[in-house]
C-alpha cells in the first residue's frame, strides 16, 4: 500500500507494471475503489506503466468533511501525478472517474495524453436526482439505497445472491464513507463539463456497457460527439462497471486505441 499527502488530502494509491513503459492513471467511480480495475490492470500491466488510486472518501484515502466540487477531484490527481513525477499519462475514469479524467484534462492538458472515458458523460444526472440522493445516504446509510444502485451498476446475470463478486462488489459499496459518497454526489450535481470537453484536442475513446442503468449507451455517445474524432464503443453483456462484468473485452478496447 502506497499513501500520499497531496492536494491537502491523503490519498491511496498504488504503481503496478513496468516502470520505463507508457503511463495509464486509472480512476475508479462513485462507491468503488482502485480494485475495480484489478482484471483489466492485469491485461495491461506488462505493456504499461499502471497508477490506481482511491479518490477522496472513497477506499483507504482520507474522507474529508462533505461536500466536495469537481475541482477537488482533478486537483487530487494533477497533485498525485506531479508526486509521481509523471510528465504525462493516458487517463482512464469510469463515471465521476470519466468526468474527473475530462476536468484534469481542461485544466492541465500537458499531462494527458490520450482520454478513455467508460460509462461517463459530460453530465451525469440532475439536481434533483443527486439532492435525493445525499438526502437519503446522510439520513439513512448508502445501504437504504444500495439495491437501487447495483441494478443499475450490474446486469442481471451478475446480481445473483449466488454470485460471490457481486456480493464482495456489494460491500464495497456499502462501506464507502458517507462523506465520501455525499460529499461526490455533489460534485457530480454540479458538475457540467460540456464546453470544456467540447474543446478537447485530444485522442478520446468512450465506452459503455450495453446494460448501463446509469449512463446509458446514448448518453455516452452524445459526450463522444462532442469531440472530435472520439471513438464510441459499446460492450457486450455488461452494466455500469464493464472493467468488472467484461475486464478482457474492455482492456483490449484500451489497448486498441493506445497503440493507434
Amino acid at each position: 500500500m502506497r499513501f500520499a499527502r497531496v492536494n491537502g488530502v491523503v490519498i491511496h494509491h498504488t504503481v503496478r507494471g513496468a516502470p520505463d513503459r507508457p503511463a495509464i492513471v486509472f480512476s475508479n467511480s462513485l462507491g468503488t475503489d482502485f480494485r475495480i480495475w484489478d482484471a483489466v490492470a492485469s491485461e495491461l500491466e506488462r505493456d504499461y506503466r499502471l497508477v490506481l488510486y482511491d479518490k477522496r472518501g472513497h477506499g483507504l484515502s482520507e474522507a474529508t468533511p462533505a461536500p466536495y466540487a469537481l475541482t477537488d477531484h482533478v486537483g487530487d490527481l494533477s497533485a498525485l501525478i506531479d508526486h509521481l513525477g509523471l510528465k504525462s499519462a493516458s487517463i482512464v475514469g469510469l463515471s465521476v472517474g470519466g468526468l474527473i479524467a475530462q476536468g484534469l484534462a481542461a485544466l492541465r492538458p500537458e499531462l494527458v495524453e490520450r482520454l478513455v472515458l467508460c460509462d461517463t458523460a459530460h453530465k451525469i444526472g440532475s439536481d434533483e436526482l443527486w439532492n435525493a440522493r445525499i438526502d437519503a445516504v446522510v439520513k439513512s446509510g448508502i445501504a437504504s439505497i444500495s439495491g437501487q444502485i447495483l441494478e443499475r451498476w450490474f446486469t442481471p446475470a451478475f446480481r445473483d445472491p449466488a454470485n460471490a463478486d457481486f456480493i464482495g462488489y456489494t460491500a464495497m459499496l456499502e462501506r464507502t464513507t458517507v462523506d465520501g459518497y455525499a460529499g461526490t454526489c455533489a460534485a457530480l450535481r454540479d458538475a457540467d463539463l460540456t464546453e470544456s470537453t467540447r474543446a478537447l484536442k485530444i485522442p478520446v475513446l468512450c465506452i459503455v456497457g450495453d446494460q448501463d442503468g446509469s449512463t446509458p449507451p446514448d448518453l455516452v455517445r452524445s459526450t463522444a460527439n462532442l469531440v472530435e474524432g472520439a471513438r464510441f464503443e459499446i460492450v457486450q453483456d455488461a452494466g455500469h462497471l464493464p472493467c468488472i462484468e467484461q475486464p478482457a473485452a474492455t482492456a483490449a478496447l484500451i489497448r486498441n486505441f493506445l497503440q493507434h
